[in-house]
């Protein structure tokens, strides 16, 4: 039997309409929400990251670079949008772009396949979507394009082709 993770990366409300929103997130989202039914409706895995910052962003070095406080631990805006997430869901709190311990937790599982969506892919997509092809090389690992936002729809065209680059299907 094949085991097949999907990872929801960073579908939370102020990526979407919050402090960081774009049209790009918004106008996803109900692909993002079909894609998650198709994997619990196949026994797929469903996995979720979730961007997480101190109330001192702003002193981090992210906060330094981005001066936007966004996803603060607790906030409204830090909360997966709704509808995504069931109880018994495994994510992964992350306080940089790529989430090491989600990598780790992909290697352990032994999965057939794993695939990306969310936002943003320039940023988080792409970091999450390299460590677990760095983690688990001999895995094959794809992002479904229609179901990922970047800062941009330039930057997104742009990361697609960086993923294609290194190995990663983009579907």
């Amino acid at each position: 039997m094949q085991k097949r993770l999907l990872i929801v990366v960073d579908m939370q409300r102020d990526f979407i309409d919050g402090a960081l929103g774009t049209p790009e997130a918004r106008s996803i989202l109900p692909a993002v929400r079909a894609r998650i039914l198709l994997a619990r409706g196949r026994g797929e895995e469903v996995a979720f990251t979730r961007d997480t910052h101190a109330p001192d962003y702003l002193s981090s070095q992210e906060g330094k670079k981005l001066p936007v406080p966004h996803c603060l631990r607790g906030s409204g805006g830090w909360q997966l949008a709704d509808g995504l997430a069931e109880e018994g869901d495994r994510v992964f709190d992350k306080p940089a772009f790529g989430s090491p311990a989600l990598a780790e937790y992909v290697r352990a599982g032994g999965y057939s396949a794993v695939e990306l969506v969310g936002v943003c892919t320039d940023i988080c997509v792409i970091s999450n979507a390299l460590l677990v092809k760095a983690f688990c090389p001999e895995t094959p690992v794809s992002v479904r394009a229609d179901c990922c936002a970047g800062v941009s729809p330039e930057s997104h065209a742009r990361a697609l082709e960086a993923m294609r680059a290194c190995q990663v299907d983009i579907v």
